[in-house]
């Protein structure tokens, strides 16, 4: 770590700005990750927030920076909260979700190695770094696609080994005030998953579209990182409304996440529901035309929920996944759709 920089304020947190370094450029320039932290005069859980690893989803990056802002001027009962607001550089300043051109997805790369892929460097720098301070929680922020509303996405559970850690991150789930929506594919190497197995609770907020700064969905991830440090004791309740609705019966629910029906034909894609409304099972959400206009398929709703978005593409293929969807309970697929695979974080 390098350059570092405290910032002593009147609430007694102790705020420090430094660097971690990941790597040494084609000429010879240092590459090096922001860090925050902000540290409360009494001992208290850590918690560390990150964002993004994927660098076209810049929203949660904001979210930390305002959740700091905040931090200077109201009190830290207890406790650190420190954060990686920029995991990805390299992917930010290309506006692409991997690393290198050659695809690699440092979200994918956890826990990582000291001697492997350029992903894997990273993603093991990163995680040691949070290992070391023995973690309470960890927040990992992105964003979907464009047309999405937020959610709190769980992992699968980890295994009854590491049930101490699932059973946390369920409860602050529910504690942040978006839909809980459970993960059914075992993406093992995300940076929550890699965290769980590990035994620190995690949680991944999905907070709207990538690509641009949304100031609602900003507002919306600084409320939801607050109210968790509320939850844990560390921060005083701030009166500020979520600036989000969700549909009373679903708050104490846990979805589950399906990204079925795949489209069959390719065309153009017209969708019938806009993310964040409620779906019944076989309802229609989409329909396919071809270039003269004629009905090529109409997509259903795989079970009874909520719709959480759509692709950001009109433009549709056979075996493309084009929409997702927070499912109250299992049901039947339509005939030729394949298993869900991981989502966007």
């Amino acid at each position: 770590m390098t350059d570092a920089r405290k910032d002593q304020r009147p609430s007694g947190a102790r705020l420090k700005y430094s660097f971690l370094s990941i790597l040494t450029g084609s000429d010879l320039s240092r590459r090096r990750l922001p860090m925050m932290s902000a540290a409360s005069t009494n001992p208290g859980p850590v918690v560390w927030l990150t964002a993004c690893g994927h660098g076209d989803e810049v929203g949660g990056m904001v979210a930390i920076q305002d959740v700091f802002k905040r931090l200077r001027k109201t009190p830290l009962l207890q406790g650190a909260v420190h954060a990686f607001p920029l995991m990805n550089p390299l992917g930010f300043e290309t506006a692409s979700r991997h690393i290198t051109p050659t695809e690699e997805d440092l979200n994918r790369s956890f826990p990582g190695s000291r001697a492997g892929s350029l992903g894997e460097r990273i993603a093991h720098r990163i995680f040691t770094t949070i290992m070391e301070t023995r973690p309470a929680l960890v927040l990992d922020l992105h964003n979907d696609w464009m047309k999405s509303v937020p959610y709190t996405l769980l992992d699968p559970f980890p295994g009854a080994n590491h049930a101490a850690a699932y059973d946390v991150a369920s409860d602050v789930s529910q504690a942040a005030g978006l839909l809980v929506v459970r993960d059914t594919d075992e993406a093992h190497r995300t940076l929550s998953y890699s965290l769980l197995r590990h035994d620190v609770p995690a949680l991944t907020l999905e907070l709207g579209g990538s690509y641009v700064v949304d100031e609602r969905l900003t507002r919306i991830g600084r409320g939801v990182i607050w109210r968790i440090l509320t939850h844990l004791g560390m921060t005083p309740p701030i009166e500020e409304p979520l600036d989000h609705t969700v549909p009373a019966d679903l708050r104490d629910e846990f979805l589950r996440y399906v990204d079925t029906p795949i489209a069959s034909t390719s065309g153009v894609i017209r969708f019938l529901v806009e993310p964040g409304r409620r779906v019944k099972h076989a309802q229609a959400v989409a329909r396919t035309y071809n270039a003269f206009g004629k009905l090529q398929e109409t997509l259903a709703a795989p079970g009874d929920g909520i719709l959480l978005g759509h692709a950001d593409s009109s433009v549709v293929f056979p075996g493309m996944r084009c929409m997702a969807f927070g499912c109250l309970q299992e049901q039947p697929t339509a005939e030729g759709t394949a298993d869900r695979a991981a989502p966007l974080a």
